[in-house]
């Protein structure tokens, strides 16, 4: 089974087809994930909150990346698997940069990596492309700079940075980008970008207008009901199914009524 490529993720939009991406982080949901049709599966540095338990994704480190990257690519054999860049694997230069994506590829088998930025980072994507590795970007709501944003909320409402966010949308295309994700942002600004450029667009949290949607499989799933934020449906309650099932399984060791003889081994003599 061949895997989708970075060509057929860019000629889905033009031939009428949404893009389909879910955020995964282990080699037992990206098979389900895989089994269920989707085009790509984000390794996403969100781990640092929904698997890690932190506050954010500033303490993910490369090395964690490169784990679940690998985990998932055992998983997966069908979708196009993208690696996030952690805080600290890029920013301090290009050659740092290329480094950090290239251990992604050689060594978590992902085949394309998504960093957060605008036009500052346009130069060291365009040699990472350069050097043979696709680039998504991430634009709008971008989580590893929760702390110079104040907090998780949306970007781009004025016109001035609406302006601004187009035009570095424009410069990852230019230099390079396959697709761009869009987080957080009023959804006519995603509509606008995505209008604009001729690469695909992936909202999440940024309105129906987006060439593709993203959401963490955590998420869409309900396994925490803590976490409900207007952005993401949750196709199920696994947080209570799972809790139920749980519960039944503590009950009925506790009463004696499990392990039965179907679940047991005996020795014949």
């Amino acid at each position: 089974m061949k895997r989708i490529t970075t060509t057929q993720l860019r000629r889905k939009p033009r031939d009428g087809e949404r893009i389909v991406m879910v955020t995964c982080y282990d080699a037992t949901f990206a098979r389900l994930v895989d089994e269920a049709n989707v085009d790509v599966i984000l390794i996403g540095d969100s781990l640092g909150m929904v698997v890690q338990g932190h506050e954010n994704t500033l303490p993910v480190t490369l090395d964690e990346m490169i784990y679940h990257c690998r985990a998932v690519a055992r998983g997966a054999q069908r979708a196009h698997l993208v690696g996030d860049l952690p805080f600290g694997s890029y920013q301090a230069g290009t050659e740092q940069l290329i480094q950090s994506a290239a251990r992604l590829l050689k060594e978590g088998g992902v085949q394309s990596v998504k960093l957060e930025g605008g036009a500052e980072y346009a130069d060291g994507i365009a040699k990472l492309v350069r050097a043979g590795i696709p680039v998504m970007g991430h634009l709008g709501l971008t989580p590893q700079s929760v702390h110079q944003m104040g907090g998780y909320r949306v970007q781009a409402k004025s016109q001035s940075a609406a302006d601004k966010l187009l035009a570095d949308a424009v410069a990852l295309q230019e230099a390079g980008c396959f697709s761009l994700v869009l987080e957080g942002i009023p959804a006519p600004v995603a509509e606008r970008v995505t209008a604009a450029l001729e690469i695909p667009t992936i909202g999440i949290g940024a309105g129906v207008g987006c060439a593709g949607q993203v959401l963490v499989l955590y998420d869409l799933l309900g396994l925490d009901e803590r976490f409900a934020p207007k952005f993401v449906k949750k196709y199920d309650n696994l947080h209570r199914r799972v809790v139920d099932a749980v519960s039944a399984y503590a009950a009925e060791v506790r009463s004696g009524a499990f392990p039965t003889e179907e679940h047991s081994h005996y020795t014949s003599h």
